[in-house]
């Protein structure tokens, strides 16, 4: 429940709004308490959607320490000041925000709920917190950029090892009215994700978080491409056959299936894969099954989006393709603070993509409480990874954060009730935070120091 002044006293509104309606015998639909969320959105949702959204890399290991990071830093409360009118407003890159909180990018959202980007796009227009979008997003950017309507919105680039396309997506955002452009630094390959392998999982190969780039018309001609050149190919290889074998008699086939061929015969799982490409291409799914191209625009997708080359003097060239705020997302090393400074870009995510990528590497708070005295404030540095409630939030600001990005929390209410259920994980986080703020003694966002937090 937002209060009516937007966010000014959210804590106790919301609070106050589970109290009443637990006086009449109502309890919360969302649970409050995040292992109980973590739970119930885990029986909701598939094997595979939760393997795949809540998984990390390896052994969990990198996941386990984001989140034990934030016993390190325990916060001191202070009294005797007055907290009465207390504000979580800040500004970033120009534009006013009423919280230092951001929805972060997550791709493939339909695993969680059908209505995937709308749904949260509802739920962001209702607090009037900025949308991250996702390059692996389930709907095009220009649908979700309509429902979020004058609310904030960023586009998070995963860089292709396609700069045309690059570009393409870059300016398509720029003309849906994002306000910055998020570059993520650490996924120019997936990482060893163990529970998607256990179950040979992977969305993109069934067509699904990939309806950006199906929209694209760099995409699109790259698909056409390729599936011209496999009939060339063919035309060519059948005319080679043909003359070293001749005609084959009426009524036998040229060539028997090898051994390997038979045992790849369609199964019932491989059925459903070719029906979700083909409902996920644009155009009618009996066509679609006619077709080559949605099994083309997979196979040209797997090939575009891996990156590895790219290199801090890529920088330049994403200047010269927009004149957008440029923010570099998986920042982990002073030493890479620093160079994103030397670049010029206009801030930073401190992040380890939630664990995803990296085994046994470093917590991202961690990360935070040395990166941010080095930057001394030089630009503006976020955070993401690891954040469950309102204090964590609290302590990454308290470490210098000038704001944070949430996934996984509000995605578990996206898959429990919708929007309705990302917008009361958000609210509640946001409540939180404004009463571990007055609990502390701090009145706005800018009184959140270092001081806050046990030396």
């Amino acid at each position: 429940m937002v209060p009516a002044e937007g966010l000014v006293g959210i804590g106790r509104a919301v609070q106050g709004a589970i109290y009443a309606a637990g006086a009449y015998g109502h309890k919360p639909k969302m649970p409050v308490e995040p292992a109980a969320l973590y739970d119930a959105a885990r029986r909701r949702m598939s094997p595979q959607a939760w393997s795949y959204v809540a998984g990390s890399a390896g052994m969990q290991r990198t996941d386990a320490a984001n989140t034990a990071a934030f016993e390190r830093f325990p916060i001191v409360p202070r009294m005797l000041r007055d907290v009465a009118d207390r504000s979580l407003g800040v500004t970033l890159f120009g534009h006013d925000l009423p919280a230092p909180v951001l929805f972060a990018p997550i791709g493939v959202l339909e695993m969680a709920h059908k209505e995937a980007e709308l749904a949260v796009a509802q739920a962001a227009r209702s607090l009037g917190l900025p949308m991250v979008l996702s390059t692996q997003g389930s709907v095009p950017m220009e649908e979700t950029a309509s429902a979020l309507g004058a609310n904030p919105m960023w586009y998070q680039l995963y860089w292709s090892n396609n700069d045309d396309l690059a570009r393409s997506l870059v300016s398509r955002a720029e003309r849906s009215g994002a306000q910055a452009i998020v570059v993520t630094l650490d996924t120019h390959s997936l990482g060893w994700r163990t529970k998607d392998l256990d179950l040979g999982y992977l969305p993109f190969a069934r067509g699904e978080g990939i309806a950006q780039y199906l929209t694209d018309p760099v995409f699109q001609q790259l698909v056409r491409d390729r599936v011209a050149e496999k009939r060339s190919g063919d035309a060519g290889r059948d005319a080679t056959q043909a003359g070293r074998v001749g005609r084959a008699p009426k009524g036998e086939a040229v060539s028997r299936p090898s051994a390997a061929e038979l045992h790849q015969r369609p199964t019932p799982t491989a059925i459903r894969t070719l029906i979700s490409i083909s409902r996920h291409y644009p155009g009618t799914l009996r066509d679609n099954l006619r077709s080559p191209l949605p099994r083309a625009a997979v196979e040209t997708f797997l090939d575009v989006f891996p990156c590895p080359a790219l290199t801090w003097g890529d920088l330049a060239k994403l200047r010269e393709w927009t004149q957008l705020p440029i923010v570099l997302k998986g920042i982990q090393s002073v030493d890479d603070a620093q160079l994103a400074l030397e670049h010029g870009v206009d801030g930073i995510v401190v992040s380890n993509h939630g664990g995803r990528q990296v085994d046994g590497a470093i917590g991202s708070l961690d990360a935070l409480a040395t990166i941010t005295p080095v930057m001394g404030g030089r630009l503006p540095v976020l955070f993401d990874s690891g954040i469950r409630s309102g204090a964590d939030i609290f302590k990454a600001l308290a470490l210098g954060a000038s704001a944070v990005l949430v996934g996984r929390p509000w995605l578990y209410g996206l898959a429990l009730d919708g929007a309705a259920g990302a917008q009361a994980v958000m609210e509640r986080l946001l409540a939180e935070l404004d009463l571990t703020m007055g609990l502390s003694g701090v009145a706005s966002i800018d009184q959140i120091t270092r001081d806050c937090l046990a030396q």
